[in-house]
């Protein structure tokens, strides 16, 4: 998998509301829908007057500067810190072979794929703090798809959501409710997105997990998920109005 692959999948199975092109850089307007989805990105190299009028595009959206800082983009981090940006939410990315997951079935009436979301899907997304934004950004994925229901002790435990680019199965939006943590409710359902992920053809699965996130990077590591790429972003802060 390369760099490239990677994050041209992130985007199509995780996609902004609309995407401009200012100068070399990707101005994407996210419309509430978290950092992946609002952040800026820089096709090419960048100097100070292109990162003026990204800013200007920024705002223009209503949006606080904000860059995502790939592989080997040395130049334009150092630029980004000059200009008293800083470093949020670094990023793992995690992959294994579909294969991989799909070999142990998750357990029976444990996890279940289906598309459109049922109802208390969206409700479980709500109360754990992914809410309609995050709910359209599924919505605006064009390739196939699919959310994940988790089920414990004959309850909805946890819900997420699955999509597939150019044979990368990105598995988004993973969220157990509190009481359920810890019983195997997210391993079940990767294991039921891998078979999904299989039937459709996928290759790799993949998940995006903050570098701070270490029981995630724990439980997707005990499933044979590894290290395939890293990112960060970078954020203008903006002055608080005065009283």
């Amino acid at each position: 998998m390369t760099p490239a692959r990677l994050f041209a999948a992130q985007e199509a199975t995780w996609p902004p509301a609309a995407v401009t092109q200012v100068g070399p850089f990707r101005i994407r307007e996210g419309q509430g829908g978290g950092n992946r989805v609002s952040a800026a990105s820089a096709e090419r190299p960048v100097n100070e007057a292109d990162l003026a009028e990204a800013e200007a595009a920024m705002a223009a959206l209503g949006q606080v500067p904000l860059v995502m800082v790939r592989p080997g983009e040395d130049a334009l981090d150092a630029l980004l810190a000059a200009h008293g940006y800083t470093v949020v939410d670094p990023v793992v990315m995690l992959a294994a072979p579909v294969a991989t997951l799909a070999a142990e079935p998750p357990a029976p009436v444990t996890a279940f794929t289906v598309w459109e979301p049922l109802a208390i899907m969206d409700e479980l997304w709500a109360e754990l703090g992914i809410g309609a934004a995050r709910r359209a950004v599924m919505a605006r994925v064009t390739g196939p798809k699919t959310a994940l229901l988790g089920r414990q002790n004959d309850r909805a435990a946890g819900a997420g959501f699955a999509a597939i680019h150019d044979g990368l199965c990105f598995v988004h939006a993973m969220a157990v409710a509190p009481g359920h943590r810890r019983q195997g409710t997210a391993r079940n359902m990767m294991r039921a997105a891998a078979l999904w992920a299989q039937d459709q053809g996928a290759e790799q699965i993949v998940v995006l997990v903050t570098q701070a996130n270490a029981a995630a990077r724990a439980l997707y590591a005990s499933l044979g998920m590894r290290d395939v790429g890293q990112y960060h972003y970078r954020m203008k802060p903006t002055p608080m109005p005065q009283p």
